[in-house]
């Protein structure tokens, strides 16, 4: 396998960039001409001494805006830690270099709209979550690796990645087609990763949780639902619990995603936006594609499905249930476990119902186990697919309780536990499992739906608790505003990131210069203006109580009307996507 250059740094002219790699007995550089864009592998010595110098920690990839091309780069990392014998590291700062020295060639309007682009591409870059290694393929599971053939082994890291999982892959195209400069750039993934060295009856293993999240289909809570004509569901995530000892390694991987068929929940305001199914699709075309690349990559499926079975969520599950019934396919298993009836009024011992109801399908599947020669001795047959409405919340909740089962066997059967002992009798391992499973409800969350995850207090500590409701309200409250005044800027920001928008730098009339409804500047004023007069009016009596209850009685009403209004016509009122097409939308 061909690795990447672990350190870099550039050196800037007019014009050209060259990123020189750092490596012990490394002499290439990568010469990037800034008004051909053209890119050439070349050597050290080639660097004018009258360059600009400043190290970074490698390169994201380029991307074109309204100014032209850009650069990004990492500038800071941090080390997460090592899987097997690989530093996994986390990109925590980068930096976005324009090409092009001056943009005065551009009008004012042009100038704003590259503004606005380049805080989009910040927006993304600021999502905290990108991980990348120089040496080791992150974008694939243990299992996949070990099944690969020589041909696969001797790509380069670029060349072998599971796309799915390549956020910056956009970024890479003008990489691609060159495979010697592959060394210059990483395949960064978007999710949550943490390692732990961890004891248990004085023995040392090494216990880690990587997230990956998929780029198809990507992007905020209410603006991406379902699936897309090729099958891809939002917010899918794969996740993969990896433990190592005495040489042996073992691997249980789960997928979580949106329910796959047409739906959308587009924000109108209310709290809670009721869920729309397609009417004119045909549902089973996408679902069978889904399930088929399902199967196809991880084996059997059981789909957990957590909805409620009443009020809104109602039609969902019966959608959902009928059309696995439709497909026939017995690869293909539905379970639906309506989370919140089960587990309302802190009954939260009432998951273990779950976890008994699968235990049978998940000692069938298995998981995947190498011993200290590399010898394959289990593989994983099957996966559970678990969702709610958002992929989050309640789904963290269940996975982490399904992943404790399995590594309950796999350090058994590698003799870290003993036999008759259980994971939650361990008390420092317990703290450690506990908090990393929340630690990744919260960054799917935020990356997902703008804040930490619901029910972390449950992940956390094995219980319900008063303090964990309230933090449940705050972040719902918090997610209630995003969702309906910031997530269109974030929805423009991830197209843009990955490419399912594309900037001409010729066109001047932007999506960004859609006006805004006359309702949208009119209305809000007139709700404003009405309720201040009404308080008004309380405070400053009129000269009889008549006159003054006359006073508060039009302008409350004047302002109730109007916030009805506005409410009616909630969707005009929202931050909606600008860069998407409205059909995407719909």
């Amino acid at each position: 396998m061909a690795t990447a250059y672990e350190s870099f740094n550039l050196h800037t002219t007019p014009e050209r960039f060259f990123i020189e790699a750092c490596n012990d007995g490394a002499n290439d550089a990568l010469a990037i001409d800034r008004v051909s864009t053209e890119m050439t592998l070349t050597v050290r010595k080639d660097i004018p001494a009258s360059a600009v110098t400043q190290p970074i920690c490698g390169v994201m990839g380029t991307i074109r805006l309204v100014a032209g091309t850009y650069l990004i780069v990492i500038t800071k990392k941090r080390k997460v830690g090592d899987l097997f014998g690989h530093v996994v590291w986390k990109a925590v700062e980068f930096d976005v270099i324009s090409y092009k020295k001056t943009v005065l060639h551009l009008t004012d309007n042009q100038m704003q709209d590259n503004k606005a682009f380049l805080s989009m591409i910040n927006a993304v870059l600021h999502t905290d979550g990108f991980y990348f290694a120089t040496d080791y393929d992150l974008t694939h599971t243990l299992q996949r690796l070990a099944n690969t053939s020589p041909e696969f082994q001797e790509m380069t890291l670029l060349e072998r990645a599971d796309q799915r999982f390549v956020w910056n892959g956009h970024m890479l195209r003008d990489f691609m087609t060159q495979p010697e400069l592959h060394k210059f750039v990483y395949a960064v993934i978007h999710g949550f990763v943490t390692m732990h060295s961890c004891c248990i009856n004085a023995k040392l293993f090494s216990w880690s949780v990587i997230s990956r999240r998929s780029c198809f289909r990507a992007g905020v809570r209410y603006y991406v639902r379902g699936i897309d004509s090729e099958g891809h569901a939002a917010n899918f995530v794969e996740t993969e619990q990896i433990v190592q000892h005495n040489g042996f390694k073992a691997s249980f991987v789960q997928t979580r995603g949106s329910i796959p068929f047409y739906w959308s929940q587009r924000p109108n305001l209310k709290y809670k936006p009721k869920p729309q199914i397609s009417k004119n699709t045909n549902h089973l075309d996408g679902f069978q594609r889904h399930f088929d690349s399902q199967v196809i990559t991880y084996g059997k499926q059981v789909i957990l499905n957590l909805i409620n079975q009443k009020g809104s969520e109602k039609p969902l599950e019966l959608a959902f249930a009928k059309m696995v019934t439709s497909l026939g396919n017995g690869m293909v298993k539905y379970i639906a476990f309506d989370f919140h009836k089960e587990c309302s009024r802190m009954r939260w011992h009432r998951l273990q119902i779950l976890v008994d109801m699968v235990a049978e399908m998940q000692d069938e599947f298995g998981y995947f186990l190498v011993d200290a020669e590399g010898s394959v001795l289990v593989q994983q047959e099957g996966t559970f697919r678990s969702n709610c409405m958002d992929c989050l919340d309640r789904t963290n909740v269940v996975q982490s309780l399904l992943a404790r089962r399995s590594l309950q066997s796999q350090l058994q059967r590698m003799g870290v536990l003993h036999v008759g002992q259980r994971i939650e009798e361990q008390a420092d391992f317990e703290k450690v499992y506990k908090n990393a499973w929340a630690d990744n409800a919260d960054a799917c969350a935020k990356q997902y739906a703008g804040t930490g995850a619901l029910k972390t207090d449950f992940t956390r500590t094995g219980k319900r608790t008063h303090v964990g409701l309230l933090m449940d309200g705050w972040n719902s409250m918090i997610r209630y505003y995003k969702n309906n005044f910031s997530d269109g800027f974030r929805q423009d920001s991830i197209d843009l990131f990955l490419g399912n928008y594309a900037v001409d730098e010729v066109d001047m009339n932007t999506p960004l210069h859609e006006p805004k409804d006359w309702k949208f500047l009119t209305l809000p004023i007139i709700m404003v203006v009405a309720f201040s007069m009404c308080i008004i009016c309380l405070l400053m009596a009129g000269d009889t109580w008549t006159e003054t209850l006359a006073y508060v009685l039009f302008w409350g009403s004047a302002s109730v009307v109007t916030a009805g209004v506005i409410l009616f016509n909630g969707r005009d009122f929202v931050d909606a996507p600008k860069l998407v097409q409205k059909e995407k939308l719909d």
